[in-house]
């Protein structure tokens, strides 16, 4: 096992909350009353979401991390425990109010990172405001479309984001899913490829992603090695059903 020990980065984190509610039951009938499956509790488990799950990738990774978010949404979903079938999701989304970051000392932090699933606790000022504010490296994994108005940050989104964009920005970094990572800078472009692993569930492989991505390139400075050790840890996450996030040892030690 490697033991590397963790650098410890403080990072100031600022998104959309979220509790994922994981019920877990059978199915074994269909229900006379309309044709869908009859859903037979058994227990539940109950874990971070959104930005959320990107405090606990951190963490995972030995960073310091202060966390900000406004109102908590809900997402719960039914999973039938014989076949680890997701059946449903069922979502309470709490619409935020902007957070107020003008009293924060970012000056304290090795960088920022905003997890912006879009439910109102970022907009398009609250990063303005950030980049003039801050000179180090801010990481932005957004569902907004407007992303010229992120130059000068670091832009993670999937590929369905990628093709409703509206704008593009100087440091675009695109996941790709089973088929890895784009980089795209100014005009130039490069691909990169992920390994092939048994997929459980890709559910928070996009912040497992973003996490990694941020703490490599504190440590390298390299977007190139940040995007190749944030594939493999993404690796490791899908591989597990449900939000997961892997130790650093265990990205270390990955053959991938």
């Amino acid at each position: 096992m490697n033991t590397q020990q963790p650098k410890k980065y403080n990072i100031l984190l600022i998104g959309d909350n979220c509790l994922d509610v994981y019920q877990y039951g059978t199915v074994d009938r269909i229900s006379p009353e309309a044709p869908v499956p009859v859903f037979k509790y058994l227990h539940e488990e109950q874990r971070p979401g959104m930005a959320g799950n990107v405090h606990k990738n951190l963490l995972a990774l030995g960073c310091d991390v202060t966390y900000i978010h406004n109102s908590t949404s809900v997402k719960t979903r039914l999973i039938e425990i014989k076949s680890n079938q997701h059946i449903v999701r069922v979502d309470n989304d709490i619409i935020s109010q902007p957070i107020d970051v003008a009293s924060l000392n970012s000056s304290e932090y090795d960088a920022i990172v905003i997890s912006d699933y879009d439910k109102g606790s970022i907009d398009y000022a609250t990063i303005e405001y950030l980049r003039k504010d801050y000179r180090g490296p801010i990481f932005i994994d957004t569902k907004k479309k407007d992303l010229s108005r992120f130059f000068g940050c670091f832009v993670k989104i999937n590929e369905l984001e990628y093709s409703q964009r509206q704008s593009i920005n100087d440091q675009l970094i695109v996941t790709l899913g089973g088929k890895g990572a784009m980089w795209k800078q100014y005009d130039e472009e490069r691909n990169f490829t992920a390994p092939k692993v048994e997929v459980s569930d890709v559910c928070g492989a996009g912040d497992t992603f973003l996490s990694a991505l941020v703490y490599e390139y504190l440590n390298t400075r390299s977007v190139e090695d940040s995007i190749k050790f944030a594939i493999k840890a993404s690796a490791i996450t899908v591989q597990h059903l449900g939000v997961y996030a892997p130790t650093l040892d265990e990205i270390l030690d990955s053959t991938y």
